[in-house]
Parts: C-alpha cells; structure tokens; sequence
C-alpha cells in the first residue's frame, strides 16, 4: 500500500507543479542579446551577451533560447550541444534554469569569419516545467547585428606598387604646389611658367612679377574596385576568385585608412552595389574627405559590397565625371582597351590615375 500512496502522492505533485507552471507568464520574462560592440573586424574575437530576467515569483525550470545564426560567425568554443549545423548557417541553444526574481548573463565568444553585416535578433524562447507537462513558447525580434569590417593588412602584406602609390600621393601634398591656391606675388626666377606671371603686378612695376602658389593642403586619394575577374563577368564574381576579391578589399580597406591617418582625404568606389540591391544599377562610391569618421563610412560601406557587378567597369569610372584633383588608383584584376580608354578619360579630367593588376582573374 505504501508504494501505491507514493505512486499518488508522486502523481499529484507532478500534476500540481505543471498546473503551478501553468499560471507562469512569458511576459514577465526579459530577454536581451546584444554583441560587445558594433562594429569590428573581420578575423577579430567579439562576445555575443544575453541576458536573462525572471520578474515574478515563480521559479522556471528550464528555458531554452533557440536562434539561427549566420556561418560567418563562429562559436568554435561552445559545447556540442549548444551548436547545430543547419543549411545555410548554425543553430544557436542556450538553456537557463531561472530562480525566482533572478537574472542571468551569459557571454558566448564569437569569431568573425567574414566581412558583413550579420543580424542575430530573432530568438524563439521556450519555457517548461520540470516533467515537460506544460510548454510555453515565445518568438522574439530583437535588435541584434554587428557590422564587420574588412581586415587592414600590415605593411609587408600589402603589395609593393600599393605602397607605392600612397608613398607618393603623400609626398605630393608637401612638394607639388597647387595652381588654384595663391599665397602672394614674387620676382620672376628663371624656370618659371609664363602662365604663372601676374600681368597686373608686372604693368605695375615694369617688372616680371609671378604667382606664389601655396601647397597642396587637402591631397586627395581614391581606391578604385572593380569587381570584374575578366571583361566577361557577367554578374556575381565566380566562387573560385571570391577570396581573390576579399583580399582586394582588405588592400582598399587598409590603403584609405593609411591615407586618412597621413592627414590626406581618402574615397572608396567600385562599380558593385550593396548587398541586397542587386539588379538596381546602383553602384558604391564614398567621395573624398577626412577624419575618423570617413573612416568609418569608408569601412562601412566596404563590409556592405556585395560581390556582384552592377555595371562594367568602363562604364562605372564614365560616371564619375566630376571627379577632379584626385590621386586615384585603381584595384583590377585585369585591364582592357575599353578600361584604358576610361581611365585616360579620367586623367582628362585632372586626376592621377594608376592602375594596380591583382593576381587572379582572367586576362583580357
């Protein structure tokens, strides 16, 4: 007899605690997650932070936050159970026991693989009693997302003509003067250009007077992407040349953010768009300025191209038609007659123009 009263006895209490679980409200249940920062680079370690809150009396046995995560995010340091690979990326569990009126913070360290913009805000949380009796399930859509920025290479990882070419754009802001900017009149020395003689001056003293031009004191560099491997590419860059790509925006990324560290203005532009816009012939171009926070946009913009043509690359660069006064270098992994023409085009309208061939791609 005593087997079966235990038996009851254990069957009340069962049923008792699932009809307790029962009156248990998900909206009195705070959940929050949120990465450590929001924005960094790729190959860099960030945390992913959830944080849990139970604000009523009762107490929950277990609770499971589920989540699909994008690939390009690594949780390399969580238990197997906690990651599930699905088509197209992981699945993300996190299981909590929560006392009453507690709170509890979790820090899961992520890897970032890739250049991107990578959201983790939908959360389906699911809430149980202690024998699985009664469930209650809840979705939630969070602000949740990280940008990743492009890697910037060190020095011996750049390309020498790379260098190079900053090398020089950064010696033109001390040593070549800018014929727009005048600082005042002087003598005539022999090796001056008459179209810097100062007519007025001259008629005035009866003798040869010149323009004192000033320097150089906004110099401008702007990187150039195309994201054709060979004039044929018809839209998406080709799977075997998408580290070859990547790698060429790391060389972009690193080259503005040294420009913008030498005091010059630095641009970004490149005839493909930005992820999800496809098909809409708008292409990415960040104008020339200066500060950290061109830094910034230059990076932004960068984890935010997609790998897709948008136009020719010929095309792309006949549309910068006010683009003037510009060291401009062009990252290509090759160079036809129709891009020549473009970029002799380009130096007509007063820009430096150097065209930097990357390994990979096709030739013409």
């Amino acid at each position: 007899m005593s087997v079966l009263w235990l038996v009851v006895f254990t069957g009340i209490l069962v049923a008792l605690q699932g009809v307790l679980f029962s009156i248990f409200d998900l909206k009195k249940l705070r959940y929050e997650r949120r990465f450590s920062t929001d924005t960094a680079h790729e190959g860099q370690k960030v945390e992913l932070i959830e944080i849990i809150r139970n604000e009523q009396l009762l107490p929950v046995p277990w609770l499971r936050a589920e989540s699909r995560m994008p690939p390009e995010l690594g949780f390399g340091s969580q238990p197997a159970d906690a990651m599930h690979e699905v088509k197209g990326g992981l699945y993300h569990r996190s299981l909590f026991f929560l006392s009453p009126m507690c709170a509890i913070t979790r820090h899961h360290a992520v890897d970032l693989k890739r250049r991107g913009v990578y959201r983790a805000g939908s959360v389906a949380l699911t809430a149980g009693d202690l024998f699985a009796l009664v469930k209650k399930e809840k979705q939630l859509e969070l602000d949740c997302g990280i940008v990743v920025y492009p890697a910037l290479l060190s020095d011996d990882q750049l390309p020498d003509p790379a260098h190079r070419w900053l090398g020089e754009a950064v010696v033109k802001r001390w040593i070549m003067p800018d014929p727009f900017l005048v600082n005042g009149i002087r003598d005539y020395r022999a090796g001056d250009p008459m179209r810097d003689v100062h007519w007025k001056a001259t008629a005035a003293t009866g003798e040869l007077r010149v323009k004192q031009h000033d320097y150089t004191a906004d110099p401008r560099a702007l990187v150039l992407l195309n994201v054709q491997v060979s004039p044929y590419q018809w839209s998406d860059v080709p799977p075997q040349n998408i580290e070859d790509m990547e790698q060429a925006l790391r060389i972009a990324a690193s080259l503005c953010v040294r420009a913008l560290r030498f005091g010059m203005n630095a641009g970004f532009g490149t005839n493909a768009c930005v992820r999800g816009q496809e098909g809409k012939g708008e292409y990415v171009f960040v104008p020339s300025q200066a500060g950290s926070a061109q830094a910034d946009r230059l990076l932004d913009s960068m984890a935010r191209v997609a790998l897709h043509r948008e136009l020719t690359f010929p095309t792309f660069l006949g549309e910068l038609k006010d683009v003037s006064g510009e060291d401009i270098l062009i990252l290509s992994f090759y160079e036809d007659e129709e891009m020549s023409a473009a970029v002799q085009a380009l130096k007509n309208q007063g820009n430096s123009v150097s065209v930097l061939r990357l390994k990979g791609g096709t030739r013409a």
